[in-house]
């Protein structure tokens, strides 16, 4: 029997909701995952482990580190085609193509993250109005099963697994490699807009207005530390500055250990929510409501900014990110502030932006709007959020799986339409159920 090299370490999920000492296999030559046949565990993929909901270990699971696959395997200038290996970060894949004033629009906020885990999430950026999900830029996807083998995944080959494996949190088996469709980026300078909001309801009504310009990134950025000045804050527009001229080539630093989430010390507390946002808020307000931005600060806000994870001290903290559609909206926040007077939650981050795209299976995409919030991890605020998971069933509203780590299968199923249908399919496809994570385990799937 061919030996199958095991080591154990113990991994958290970025929010410390979770830990485990686990196994992890790290193989730097597709043989190594041919190997992987033999093997008679469940098994799960690893990238940079930058999941807030533990999606790349669970403790009976052998996680497969996929950090050594990193290369380049084609690039088509003419075309605006690229594969990568799965493995590869958005900062080393952006090094690349931004020397060839190409990209991909659908970046979620982290340049460490990896390739083949923005597909297994079907990520987004701050741009889901305008480009939709990491799904619109995929063409190819090369997966490995233990028991399938090599699959080749496209909407024309196996289009099924192809559905199955984008927004399937690694479920299908490993992805290798991925050929995605990149897009002309005609400038690496911004110029961000804002405009001041006085409530939520203000807030989306102006997000509604912004959101119909093509190209622009557009979030919001609101207070959420008391009722009277709830959904308060600002709209940021950014859009690519197309009369600027690049003097400096871009480099994304590729930094292998970020110091995020080391502190035991808790920062975040009422009174310094308050603070942070009432500062924020004041020099928003005298700021110009328009200025130039590099590309960094736009496309990944959080980069260098990690202390603000490290703030929430050694519990870690609580992510929800939901989608609802505008009809539904003003219900869900008339029942959000009622609830949010009796349990007086500790939110240290409220955001809005838009979205479009189809739902389906686990996917976190809709035609809807997008509302993102921060917790301290404590007791009040669980109970908080187990009473807005009801809300959600009631509206018809989706919570993100792979940002909210305490999600139960009750809510996921009436919440999700097609969570039995992706379950159902899973199960088929892979009988003896062989990939599997702790939340693949806690939904049950």
């Amino acid at each position: 029997m061919t030996h199958i090299n095991k080591e154990k370490k113990n991994l958290c999920s970025f929010d410390k909701s979770f830990s485990a000492e686990i196994f992890f296999n790290k193989p730097s030559k597709y043989r190594d995952l041919e190997r992987l046949s033999n093997y008679k565990g469940k098994l799960i993929s690893e990238g940079s482990n930058l999941s807030y909901a533990p999606l790349s270990f669970e403790k009976e699971s052998l996680s497969v580190n996929l950090k050594n696959f990193n290369r380049i395997i084609n690039f088509d200038f003419k075309e605006k085609e690229i594969t990568v290996e799965a493995g590869i970060t958005l900062a080393e894949l952006l090094n690349f193509t931004l020397k060839h004033n190409l990209w991909l629009p659908q970046l979620p906020g982290y340049p460490l993250i990896t390739l083949g885990g923005a597909v297994a999430t079907n990520a987004h950026g701050k741009s889901c109005q305008s480009h939709g999900t990491i799904r619109n830029a995929i063409k190819n996807i090369l997966i490995f099963h233990n028991k399938n083998g090599w699959l080749n995944l496209s909407e024309n080959e196996n289009k099924e697994i192809f559905d199955l494996t984008i927004g399937g949190i690694g479920l299908t088996g490993s992805i290798i490699n991925i050929t995605l469709k990149l897009e002309e980026i005609k400038s690496k300078n911004f110029i961000t807009k804002k405009i001041k909001v006085s409530s939520a309801e203000n807030c989306i009504k102006n997000l509604e207005i912004i959101s119909e310009k093509k190209n622009s990134f557009i979030y919001s950025w609101n207070m959420a530390d008391n009722l009277q000045e709830f959904g308060k804050g600002f709209i940021f527009e950014n859009t690519i500055d197309e009369n600027s001229y690049d003097k400096n080539e871009i480099k994304i630093p590729n930094l292998k250990d970020m110091n995020y989430l080391k502190s035991k010390v808790t920062i975040w507390n009422n009174f310094s929510i308050k603070l942070a946002n009432k500062m924020f808020f004041i020099l928003n307000n005298i700021k110009k409501n328009e200025k130039k931005e590099n590309f960094l600060n736009v496309i990944f806000p959080f980069y260098g900014k990690e202390f603000y994870f490290d703030f929430f001290g050694k519990k870690g903290f609580l992510e929800s990110q939901i989608l609802i559609s505008s009809k539904n909206i003003q219900s869900f926040f008339d029942e959000f502030k009622f609830l949010f007077k009796t349990y007086k939650p500790n939110i240290s981050l409220f955001s809005f932006k838009n979205m479009s795209g189809e739902q389906k299976y686990l996917r976190f995409e809709d035609n809807k709007i997008c509302l993102t919030f921060d917790y301290i991890n404590n007791k009040k605020n669980l109970l908080f959020m187990n009473k807005i998971d009801s809300l959600c069933e009631k509206y018809q509203a989706i919570p993100s799986i792979i940002k909210d780590s305490r999600l139960s299968k009750e809510t996921i199923e009436k919440c999700y339409p097609e969570f039995k249908k992706f379950k159902d399919l899973i199960n088929a496809y892979d009988k003896s159920r062989v990939y599997r994570s702790e939340i693949s385990q806690r939904l049950e799937i």
